[in-house]
């Protein structure tokens, strides 16, 4: 630093990464509060720990006291409440690397800065990959219900739609269809998990499979319910399905650190491309059967 002008660039440059800081010691410490694992508890508290000492580093370079971003703080609280801390802290972590990789000039300001950053994110990558959340657990059952959902019903649907002419009786087929299928998706994921040996409880699993699809079919076939519109109501169906993919598949990336665009058209191209062939076999067998209702 070479005078006040330097120094007064340097402390603006600094001021936002310090108020980072001390705002994410606060939501490590808030999910910390709130989280009944002892062993969870004591990761998050060892992480909030070494924000406050990182807010440290920065407040002596800047000389300055910094308060917190409150609405940032609540806002992460309540991701953690509804998607989990794991969702949340991940999600939080991905923003402020990307916030403190804009500006490429501290360290040229700061010699010691790369090597400090870099001993930061290797220390809470560390502690992070000790957090044991019981719903990430039992991520395969929710997979497996929703893509056996997703992939089968909007098939499902799309074949009725053509073959039945018909949203309420359609409506009615899928859901009948749907319950069925979903206890038997519980049921087999429930013998699986006991056949498998592994560490999570067969009957959760069983049950995070069975709710898993059975809310996807509700989501899917309520667009039957609601329109007149055959076609209006397989469109709204074929969105929501592609809406609930793009939500689950960013859920995913940023909870288990995989690729997004990839899985997320993967998925996208097997559920459409399942609907339109489907549609067609439906409009064969309506033709090729003489059915009319």
């Amino acid at each position: 630093m070479q005078g006040p002008d330097t120094d007064a660039q340097l402390v603006k440059k600094i001021l936002p990464i310090q108020r980072s800081e001390i705002t994410e010691h606060h939501i490590y410490t808030k999910i910390a509060a709130a989280t009944p694992e002892p062993g969870n508890r004591d990761v998050l508290t060892r992480i909030a720990a070494q924000e406050l000492e990182h807010y440290g580093i920065w407040k002596r370079y800047t000389g300055q006291d910094v308060a917190p971003d409150w609405k940032r703080i609540w806002f992460y609280c309540l991701v953690a409440r509804i998607f989990g801390m794991t969702f949340a802290i991940k999600l939080m972590e991905g923003m402020e690397q990307h916030a403190q990789s804009v500006d490429q000039s501290l360290p040229d300001l700061i010699p010691e800065m790369p090597q400090m950053l870099a001993n930061e994110q290797a220390h809470e990558k560390d502690l992070i990959a000790l957090i044991d959340e019981e719903r990430l657990k039992y991520i395969g059952s929710v997979v497996l219900g929703l893509n056996d959902a997703l992939i089968e019903f909007t098939g499902t649907l799309a074949g009725l739609t053509f073959a039945l002419q018909n949203t309420r009786i359609i409506a009615m087929a899928g859901l009948i269809t749907g319950v069925a299928a979903s206890l038997s998706m519980g049921a087999s994921e429930y013998l699986s998990q006991r056949s498998d040996g592994r560490q999570t409880d067969p009957l959760k699993a069983s049950l995070y499979t069975g709710a898993t699809y059975i809310l996807t079919v509700v989501l899917l076939i309520l667009p039957y319910l609601l329109l007149q519109s055959l076609y209006g109501a397989l469109a709204l169906t074929l969105a929501g399905a592609v809406l609930v993919i793009l939500l689950f598949t960013f859920y995913i990336s940023v909870a288990k650190g995989l690729p997004f665009w990839r899985r997320f058209a993967e998925m996208a191209c097997i559920c459409l491309g399942i609907a339109a062939i489907s549609f067609v076999i439906g409009l064969v067998i309506r033709v090729f059967l003489n059915v009319s209702v």
